[in-house]
């Protein structure tokens, strides 16, 4: 029996995706690795956009805080918001 030539080029279309699936594909320790720098990226795009202040002090010993890094200084970084399992009071005088 003899294939006609739309069932051989059928065949062939079939097998030739099935090659390309089988070379593309990832494998499990890929896909982890992947998923891994997925996570890793989201956390450091949060800690990004945590919002923050900056302080540093000026040559007098001032501590100054801004939205904005100074230029030519020193700063540290400071969380607007606090950490989990700190509690802030206004009522301390």
């Amino acid at each position: 029996m003899r294939l006609s030539w739309p069932w051989a080029v059928l065949a062939g279309l079939l097998a030739g995706g099935l090659a390309s699936w089988w070379v593309q594909r990832e494998s499990p320790e890929q896909r982890q690795a992947k998923a891994e720098r997925a996570q890793r990226a989201a956390a450091a795009t949060a800690e990004d956009a945590r919002p923050v202040l900056y302080r540093w002090e000026d040559r007098n010993g001032t501590v100054h805080y801004s939205d904005n890094p100074p230029r030519g200084q020193t700063y540290e970084r400071v969380d607007r918001e606090p950490r989990a399992g700190i509690e802030v009071r206004g009522t301390r005088q």
